[in-house]
């Protein structure tokens, strides 16, 4: 088990660029139209604060639980590629090796003599052109 986490860069895959939100990205104001600066600290705290505080709220409350759910989920997944799917994708890939050996033999058996002689009917057909 895997106890030594980065606390600092917890996406080093970048798997979640996608919701980076910040104060920037969802309210601005245009330049015609500014609220007094005490107003855009304070909408910039508030933001700020209610994220971080509600994302920590559900992290607890519904993060641990889904951590587990999926902790469960994956390692569901690891047993049955394991046990269940390889050793069937074995079976089924030593079984086609059987398949191929029995097909091979009855094509150079049955087919291969039957196309052969056919081949030999038509192997003194001329085709020429006649020019007018």
């Amino acid at each position: 088990m895997k106890l030594d986490i980065d606390l600092v860069n917890r996406d080093p895959n970048s798997i979640n660029d996608h919701v980076k939100v910040a104060f920037e990205d969802v309210l601005a104001e245009p330049d015609g139209g500014h609220s007094f600066s005490c107003v855009w600290k304070g909408a910039y705290c508030c933001f700020c604060t209610c994220k971080r505080f509600y994302y920590n709220l559900m992290a607890i409350i519904v993060g641990l639980p889904l951590a587990m759910a999926w902790g469960i989920m994956y390692s569901l997944v690891n047993f049955y590629q394991v046990w269940i799917i390889t050793p069937c994708m074995r079976i089924y890939i030593i079984n086609c090796g059987c398949c191929q050996k029995f097909y091979s033999a009855c094509i150079q058996c049955y087919m291969q003599p039957i196309f052969e002689a056919v081949s030999y009917c038509f192997s003194n057909i001329r085709v020429t052109s006649l020019t007018g």
